[in-house]
């Protein structure tokens, strides 16, 4: 992936990010799993870029993601999503600007997950009902 226009117009976007991202996905696995899942699978930028025909943000953003490439079937796979619901999903993953089309999620969001796994290891066993 070395177009400079597509990456210069993502790194506008992951300027403005917004952490009001995590309430999307905080109570919801299969959103969490879509994400955790999207760092770990192949992602490239199509060889011919389309034309950017508008270039209002959200004609920008949909432009990134009209030129991104992946393989649902192994983000799917990956992520134990259920098909049925997969669509829906990546919809609001990217229209709420969670997942990057360069393999990346918002920032926040990652130091939510971070933060996340982190407690999960801190968690001590109770013993005779105390902590």
């Amino acid at each position: 992936m070395g177009n400079q226009l597509f990456y210069q117009h993502l790194a506008s976007f992951k300027e403005r990010e917004k952490p009001e991202g995590i309430l999307l996905i905080a109570d919801e696995p299969q959103l969490i799993k879509l994400a955790v899942a999207w760092t770990n699978i192949h992602i490239e930028e199509a060889k011919q870029l389309s034309g950017l025909e508008d270039d209002s943000e959200c004609g920008v953003w949909n432009w990134l993601w009209e030129n991104t490439i992946f393989s649902k079937e192994d983000l799917i796979a990956k992520s134990g999503a259920l098909r049925c619901s997969f669509d829906g999903h990546m919809h609001s993953l990217i229209g709420n600007r969670i997942l990057y089309p360069d393999g990346s999620l918002n920032s926040f969001v990652q130091r939510y997950l971070r933060d996340r796994v982190l407690r999960l290891f801190d968690a001590k066993p109770k013993k005779n009902g105390k902590k």
